[in-house]
């Protein structure tokens, strides 16, 4: 990205750090005090995304940080609101809406190629989550005390969302099938949205799709006049026909990150509100504690549940049905 020049990386292993950026840090503080930045990305486990979040905002420094945003709902709603109370720009990384094949899927709908939707589905599979030592890539996923549902299929919520608004109840069914890990690892999700559609998520990671590809899996949106398919290869068809071609090589699945991050960087650029800014993205996180409480509970869980547990400014925001940004004007400090 010609735009974003960066100057320092902070990690506890400072080698790390050093293959990131020219300037190497193993504590955050350190670096604070001494780079004068932009913006702080936020991409460490999600243990220390609100201290980390805390130390931008004592120094008014605008943040985007992965996903899981916090490690429960409590302390997600207290990092938004600690965001806004110091009026600094901040956003959640969820790159799964910027794939390209779910842009071209959102534009079809759009347009009205399958007239009024019906309906969805998403089916998730990956082959990394067999024998005694799973998610080799990933093995913290290993003692994660939640894990299919809060560090995959929220990525498919969140771009349910995306695609047709808001989503009002879930009723959720999870099991763990490998031993060697402590959380789901398989797990189905009924969603419906405040317009009524209904749509289903179905997940785990014992197989890889036929033929596989950066989608992860499949979707299919359905409407009275036409389906929309979207295959794991990233192509996208209407019925037979194919409606968009997936060429792109680069990055990952779709080059979705650096959508993510250039739609971060325009936005602070241009003062133009987040896709997925805090107070926005709470609606996701909600979605994820509905679906864990669904499956505590046995039963549909309402998302209006968690709207009377925010503050008061936030319930109002949330019965508007918009996000409610607090963006101050953006000044660039020096380097990014």
């Amino acid at each position: 990205m010609p735009e974003v020049e960066m100057v320092a990386a902070c990690d506890l292993n400072v080698e790390r750090a050093r293959s990131a950026a020219p300037h190497a840090y193993a504590r955050a503080e350190e670096m604070l005090e001494r780079e004068r930045l932009d913006f702080v990305d936020i991409a460490t486990r999600v243990e220390a995304h609100p201290e980390l979040l805390r130390l931008a905002t004592a120094r008014k420094l605008p943040v985007i940080c992965q996903k899981p945003l916090a490690p429960n709902w409590d302390e997600a709603v207290a990092m938004v609101h600690e965001a806004e109370a110091a009026g600094i720009p901040f956003m959640v990384h969820e790159n799964w809406r910027w794939q390209p094949w779910y842009r071209a899927a959102k534009e079809s709908i759009e347009r009205g190629d399958i007239g009024q939707p019906l309906g969805y589905w998403f089916r998730t599979r990956h082959r990394d989550g067999l024998g005694p030592a799973p998610y080799p890539k990933q093995s913290y996923f290993r003692q994660l005390s939640r894990f299919l549902i809060d560090e995959a299929l929220v990525h498919h919520m969140d771009t349910a969302r995306f695609l047709f608004g808001d989503v009002a109840a879930i009723c959720a069914q999870t099991r763990r099938v490998n031993p060697a890990i402590r959380a789901e690892d398989q797990a189905i999700l009924i969603l419906r949205h405040d317009d009524g559609l209904l749509g289903s998520i179905d997940g785990h990671r014992f197989l890889n799709p036929e033929p596989d590809g950066p989608a992860l899996g499949e979707a299919a949106f359905e409407g009275d006049r036409g389906v929309i398919y979207v295959s794991a290869t990233g192509d996208v068809y209407q019925g037979t026909r194919k409606i968009w071609a997936n060429e792109v090589q680069e990055g990952y699945r779709g080059d979705s990150v650096r959508a993510t991050q250039q739609h971060f960087i325009r936005c602070l650029q241009t003062g133009e509100p987040f896709e997925s800014g805090g107070r926005e993205y709470l609606k996701t996180v909600a979605a994820v504690e509905a679906a864990y409480r669904s499956v505590a509970e046995q039963r549909t869980v309402c998302l209006d549940e968690f709207h009377c547990e925010l503050a008061p400014e936030a319930h109002a925001g949330w019965t508007r049905g918009a996000p409610r940004e607090q963006v101050t004007q953006w000044e660039p400090r020096g380097r990014a």
